[in-house]
């Protein structure tokens, strides 16, 4: 039901979006978002937040999508933000268990003391195959896209 947006977010991915807008921007128009507002609001969480490798950019644009839905916007409704709470737990166990991890230095197999520079590498074809982002990106997607279908 999902899979046109599953594959629309590695195209994201593959046109030089980051991880984290790809996953967005694939789903954006359910929440009445536009292209640009996703791309602007998933932006700074690419590369393990800001290039610094912490929790993957795919995963953080998945969490993203899980506020979309279901976070709350009422600062006293406890059991509303325990929901997205749970919904986020949910993804991130699913994610670490296809991955292996949350962490994207993990997941790039790069060590966590080595420093990142903020500008990013350029995207050519010796980048995608040394990287596992796209599938990062492809697995952020279905999982969302799995509990959407799941709750139709």
């Amino acid at each position: 039901m999902y899979e046109d947006r599953i594959e629309k977010a590695v195209e994201y991915f593959k046109k030089g979006f980051n991880c984290s807008q790809s996953v967005v921007a694939a789903f954006a128009d359910i929440y009445g978002l536009d292209e640009q507002t996703a791309l602007r609001v998933a932006s700074s969480f690419g590369g393990g937040i800001g290039r610094m490798r912490a929790t993957c950019g795919a995963a953080c644009g998945m969490f993203l999508l899980a506020g979309l839905e279901t976070g709350s916007t009422d600062p006293t409704d406890r059991e509303g933000k325990g929901h997205n709470y749970a919904v986020v737990q949910q993804m991130a166990d699913e994610f670490k268990k296809e991955n292996g991890s949350l962490i994207c230095a993990e997941l790039l197999g790069l060590s966590k003391l080595a420093p990142t520079p903020s500008m990013p590498e350029t995207r050519t074809a010796e980048y995608y195959k040394k990287r596992p982002c796209s599938e990062m990106v492809r697995t952020a997607a279905t999982i969302f896209a799995r509990y959407l279908a799941a709750k139709q």
